[in-house]
């Protein structure tokens, strides 16, 4: 199997030491994160992490069902990036000089769908989003104008193909409990089992 590039979301209960426990299954195995973006999800109380690495299916399969056996991880799920939709946001600071004066800056930045944040005399913030590849082309072009800093989220992404797992966690909350309840036998007999 060929490696390729894989998004990872997994939902997981809001819980302290989440992001330490997740990033030792992925060390464990040797397996770099590209990019770790965690927000709060669509249901109430429950995060949502996006990771993207680059593996075999096999072993994103695999590492997926091994993320899930963590108490606090409700589920985990693996997709191509033709099976999401997704975007990477970037911040650009620039001399404001260099946009006044230089007409192809303007144009790029529009090229590029770049807005200002933040204006001063000194410099202005542009911030985009796009794709991974995009981001590396305006930065690469920007570059050449003297840009100051540049700052770039991880990945935020969204299955196309997905009712959502907020309806999946009503589904399940709204779910029949099994109408008859089976007393465990052994019950109020641990003396006599438990002898020796």
């Amino acid at each position: 199997m060929e490696k390729q590039e894989y998004t990872i979301t997994l939902y997981t209960e809001n819980s302290i030491g989440m992001i330490g426990r997740i990033s030792t299954i992925f060390s464990r195995r040797k397996i770099n994160i590209e990019s770790l973006n965690t927000s709060p999800s669509e249901a109430e109380g429950i995060h949502r992490f996006t990771l993207v690495i680059n593996e075999t299916e096999e072993v994103v399969r695999k590492l997926c069902r091994q993320i899930e056996k963590q108490v606090e991880v409700l589920k985990a799920y693996y997709n191509t990036n033709d099976e999401v939709i997704w975007q990477e946001q970037a911040l650009y600071k620039v001399p404001t000089e260099v946009v006044t004066e230089k007409a192809p800056v303007e144009r790029l930045l529009r090229q590029y769908g770049a807005s200002a944040v933040v204006i001063r005399n000194d410099y202005t913030v542009f911030e985009t989003a796009g794709h991974r590849e995009e981001i590396d082309a305006l930065t690469e072009a920007l570059a050449e104008y003297n840009l100051i800093e540049f700052v770039r989220s991880a990945r935020i992404a969204i299955i196309k193909d997905s009712e959502g797992f907020h309806k999946k966690l009503k589904e399940f909350e709204e779910a029949e409990p099994a109408g008859e309840v089976v007393e465990n036998r052994y019950l109020n007999k641990q003396d006599k089992v438990f002898t020796m």
